[in-house]
């Protein structure tokens, strides 16, 4: 039998990342595990056209980022799970979505995996490409998808 202990939640903060949310906490709830909250903000582009952030800048854009998705975070906590009966982390890393995501998941030795998708289909969801898709995919542990609805 399937017992996890150590849930891994990717947020985008979508209504789709709190049926994910829910449904973690439920099976965290039900097996005693422990929820690892995850957003990934995005890598900040150095330079435009003809003109390049400094350093001081560009580390100013990703601690503004990572302050306001750890605030949305608790924010989204607070709005999905009922009660605070089930250890939550929550923690914000810097890079593509779906690498972090993997990368997370072997060094937190991560039992299940739950990330929601969006629902795109045909040619929006193929040039868009799909990080629960790639997630599903790569990952070296179940993943549970849960579907969302456009």
């Amino acid at each position: 039998m399937f017992l996890p202990k150590k849930i891994l939640v990717p947020t985008d903060f979508s209504e789709f990342s709190d049926k994910a949310l829910r449904q973690a906490y439920d099976l965290a709830k039900q097996h005693s595990a422990k929820i690892y909250f995850l957003h990934v903000i995005g890598v900040t582009q150095t330079c435009a056209i003809d003109y390049c952030f400094d350093d001081q800048t560009i580390n100013a854009i990703d601690k503004k980022a990572t302050e306001s998705s750890e605030n949305a975070m608790q924010e989204q906590i607070k709005r999905v799970v009922p009660s605070p009966d089930v250890e939550i982390e929550s923690y914000v890393v810097k890079g593509h979505p779906y690498e972090q995501i993997l990368k997370e998941q072997e060094a937190k030795k991560i039992d299940l995996i739950v990330i929601s998708t969006h629902g795109r289909t045909g040619l929006v969801g193929h040039l868009m490409g799909s990080v629960s898709e790639k997630v599903a995919r790569h990952a070296k542990c179940p993943v549970m998808l849960v579907k969302g609805t456009e």
